[in-house]
């Protein structure tokens, strides 16, 4: 019997193999200049005619076990036997395939000892093309296929292939570049293995000084870095609760507007908090200037350092925390505390007892998030860090400033990583093993409970503040676009939004000469390009994790975190470190972008997925395989209209993400592919304070009109429960 998976794969990665340029093309696969030299050009030639034609017999290999698994697929054959014949053939092929694109650069042999081997060679290679990539999807896909007839994930082909899907994509775009710019933690300055200069770079008193604890001096930055994420972690935690709970779980009349308030900071370019605090807490802020005024006394600088930038952090990653909890606390089961107050449990007991300890992997992973984008943090730290120094600033320095010493970069991220390690295990502790599902197959129209008095006034009473902080700062933002010049000349202008948005009209039509609309619109198409990939890669990866068992899920959970671990400068000098050079050469282009955009911000939306997937009872999967449904089937139509807030929560994340970072890919941007971000850097830099807040006011309006196209398109999770109106938090 002939296996038609199995078959088209290796047709497909024949056909590429014969059919496409091997290597990447400077002018684009879409130019077709490469479609008459697909046999005579070196530069153009596919895979067979680089082998046949211009004697790169190292491609061969490859080709050859595309062939093997084609016949394998044509030959008759049992299931089990089937599946170790293509497993063997498809791992030699990649094997093979990593071999040659790791071993073979733009100098020919990568190391010494392969040219002794092998002899001198005369040929060269770049990075890879359509052509290769092509054969490389193939040869995984092959490899998923010959596990799962191998009865490997249930023998599920579609389980096996999302699984190695997304374990290649983040050893490729995540722990291939942070392995290659972490090894140099144990290089010296020429390359060369030193372990024991790890240990010297990291054992400094900069680094891990208690003075301050003795009130001698200051910490050091390591404990610095610990101090902030731990309470950043927990305030971000409770504040995202208790907006959750105020959203969720009361009569507040103004539910959107609030909704609208938390995410606001998450759409904003990353130095608008930072200078707004400032125009607020500096030393000639308005708060300084009217103690002094009313009271006397001296300005003061404490807006820097750690209570600002801890402030700071605190208006930047609570809307993370609220995007991962609350479809938490809106997936409580009804019934369960109805339940609970039919054994007599008031509705305090009820709360402590039920509905919290069921919101605890939400919770936990709220924290996780919230340490993890602390310690990664740059934008902060760096505006409002003064005399507080923490790893991400180091780092920074370490690789820009004078120093230039990539080896101490490398050995302060890889103790970040340590530090994220930590806080991964401590979550894992905190959830434990337990089942947290709300969401059955069986009915649940019961009445959510009103929150107990205590509850309900201490959330509003954190959450409505803050809010109303949020919209002070952000009033102070608006205004500063349109003043002339920011605390010397108020006079009202649009001179800054003419400048950067202007448009004229002409013969022959309209005419963008705004300064800032080239970045505009560059940033919102790669936003666009790689939100939907984001979501989509990171719910995969948490239903893998919460729904399947399989060896190296833990691994595969911890890897997924891996880029968050790391500052963004460091992700960004990674990329141009692992892309620069073959066998995957794009930096300069706009690929290398999004794929920044997809894999520094993919863990939110596993996050958000894994607590939301927790909730959901596991015998709506076991009736769907009842009633026949595959994997794809019940992921399709079961699980995933049941994720709408999580979906809705790594769309969001995912766009205003891309819009906003500007640490990850500040080394990566080029004129051609101007971000928004750095457009806005360099007008602050060259202080065009109005046109870099008029700019960021823009993008501000565009991703809030984003964040409502998509809570449309998605829609709202329907579980079938009754609804009640809520007076003053009561039933």
């Amino acid at each position: 019997m002939i296996s038609r998976a199995p078959l088209a794969w290796s047709a497909a990665g024949l056909l590429a193999a014969v059919a496409l340029p091997w290597y990447a093309l400077q002018e684009g696969l879409d130019s077709g200049a490469w479609l008459s030299g697909l046999w005579s050009s070196e530069d153009y030639a596919s895979g067979l005619a680089q082998i046949v034609e211009h004697g790169r017999w190292w491609l061969a290999p490859a080709l050859l076990a595309l062939a093997a698994s084609l016949a394998v697929a044509l030959l008759p054959a049992s299931r089990q036997r089937r599946g170790t014949l293509l497993l063997i053939a498809s791992t030699a092929g990649l094997l093979l395939f990593a071999a040659q694109a790791l071993g073979i650069g733009l100098r020919g042999w990568t190391a010494g000892w392969l040219a002794a081997v092998f002899g001198e060679l005369d040929g060269r290679q770049v990075g890879l093309g359509a052509g290769g990539a092509v054969v490389l999807v193939a040869l995984l896909s092959l490899l998923s296929i010959g596990l799962a007839l191998r009865g490997a994930f249930g023998g599920d082909a579609f389980v096996a292939g999302a699984v190695t899907t997304v374990a290649a994509s983040i050893v490729l775009f995540t722990a291939w570049p942070i392995l290659r710019i972490l090894v140099q933690a144990f290089q010296d300055g020429d390359g060369v293995l030193a372990p024991a200069l790890l240990v010297e770079r990291l054992a400094t008193e900069k680094i891990w000084s208690l003075r301050c604890l003795s009130g001698g001096g200051r910490c050091g930055v390591a404990w610095n870095t610990l101090f902030l994420a731990l309470g950043c972690g927990a305030g971000t935690t409770a504040l995202g609760l208790a907006f959750a709970l105020v959203v969720t779980r009361t009569s507040f009349g103004f539910k959107k507007t609030l909704r609208v308030l938390t995410v606001l900071p998450i759409v904003t370019p990353p130095f608008v908090i930072g200078l707004a605090l400032i125009l607020v807490f500096g030393r000639s802020g308005l708060v300084n200037q009217f103690l002094e005024w009313s009271m006397g006394i001296e300005p003061t600088r404490w807006i820097y350092g750690f209570h600002g930038v801890f402030l700071a952090q605190l208006f930047a990653f609570t809307p993370v925390a609220f995007l991962v909890l609350i479809g938490v606390v809106e997936g409580v089961s009804p019934t369960l505390e109805e339940a609970s107050q039919t054994l007599r449990a008031d509705r305090w007991s009820t709360f402590t007892t039920v509905s919290l300890p069921l919101m605890r992997p939400g919770l936990a992973n709220a924290f996780l998030v919230g340490f993890i984008e602390s310690i990664a943090d740059f934008g902060n730290p760096i505006v409002l860090g003064g005399d507080y120094g923490v790893l991400s600033t180091e780092i920074y320095f370490a690789v820009v400033g004078a120093q230039l010493d990539y080896g101490r970069a490398a050995s302060l991220a890889l103790l970040l990583l340590v530090f994220a390690l930590g806080a991964f295990f401590l979550q894992r502790r905190i959830v434990g093993t337990g089942s947290y599902a709300t969401i059955s197959g069986k009915g649940d129209s019961g009445l959510p409970t009103p929150l107990p008095d205590a509850a309900r006034r201490a959330a509003a009473c954190v959450a409505l503040p803050w809010a109303a902080f949020t919209l002070m700062l952000y009033g102070f933002a608006f205004v500063g676009g349109l003043v002339k010049v920011w605390g010397r000349d108020y006079t009202p202008t649009l001179d800054h939004y003419a400048k950067a948005f202007a448009v004229e009209r002409t013969a022959d039509g309209l005419i963008w000469t705004g300064a800032a609309w080239n970045s505009f619109w560059t940033t919102l198409k790669l936003a666009a390009i790689a939100a939907p990939l984001t979501a989509a890669l990171g719910l995969i990866a948490a239903w893998l994790l919460v729904r399947q068992r399989f060896a190296g899920r833990a691994t595969l959970e911890f890897a997924t975190m891996l880029s968050f671990a790391v500052p963004g400068t460091v992700i960004g000098v990674a990329y141009v470190f692992a892309f620069n050079v073959p066998p995957i050469e794009i930096t300069g282009t706009a690929m290398i972008i999004v794929l920044c955009f997809i894999f520094r911000n993919m863990p939110v939306g596993v996050r958000a997925g894994m607590a939301a997937m927790s909730q959901i009872d596991r015998s709506l999967d076991e009736a769907s395989l009842t009633l026949r449904g595959r994997a794809p089937q019940t992921l399709f139509y079961v699980v995933l209209p049941l994720l709408r807030p999580a979906i809705v929560g790594a769309l969001v994340y995912g766009f205003v993400r891309a819009v906003t970072t500007v640490s990850a890919v500040v080394f990566l941007v080029t004129a051609e592919y101007e971000l928004a971000t750095t457009y806005i850097i360099l007008r602050v830099i060259n202080g065009d304070y109005g046109l870099a807040i008029a700019y960021s006011c823009a993008l501000i309006v565009l991703m809030l009109a984003v964040i409502l196209l998509i809570q449309f398109a998605v829609g709202e999770r329907r579980l079938g429960r009754r609804a009640v109106a809520l007076k003053g938090g009561r039933a």
